[in-house]
């Protein structure tokens, strides 16, 4: 958890679709499956567009999978929205452990991912705002 740093290439991309929304860019990461943008409280709204069509717009020209999640201050507001589309039953952080309450076993399971790599992709977009020790999925 320290000053976040882009690379020339990422900054590239949050150029781009600060232009193509007008929304302000809090973060972007690279993922495996394309980018996520973390946008500032509030600018949700502009960084969608209406029926989506900013975040196809910037797909369109990055030629990759766009996601956008807003930024919280409250931790447990902004891990909800890192799950989009997948709603947790409660999310609580105590001693620095977030825990994630699924609904049911396939909720659980999305919640985690394949070998445990959504959960720890989580953890490490969580980890670069808040000083997290852990996440655990119950």
């Amino acid at each position: 958890m320290g000053r976040i740093r882009f690379d020339i290439n990422t900054m590239k991309f949050v150029s781009l679709f600060e232009s193509l929304t007008g929304a302000r860019v809090k973060d972007c990461i690279e993922l495996e499956n394309g980018l996520l943008f973390v946008v500032e409280a509030g600018e949700m709204g502009k960084a969608i567009g209406r029926n989506g069509v900013n975040i196809k717009r910037v797909e369109e020209k990055l030629k990759k999978d766009v996601r956008v999640v807003e930024y919280s201050n409250d931790i447990a507001e902004f891990v909800k929205g890192l799950l989009f589309p997948t709603i947790p039953e409660e999310v609580k952080m105590e001693d620095n452990v977030i825990t994630i309450v699924g609904k049911d076993e396939r909720t659980r399971g999305i919640i985690i991912g394949r070998n445990r790599s959504r959960l720890s992709q989580i953890k490490d977009i969580v980890e670069r705002y808040f000083a997290v020790r852990d996440i655990k999925v119950a």
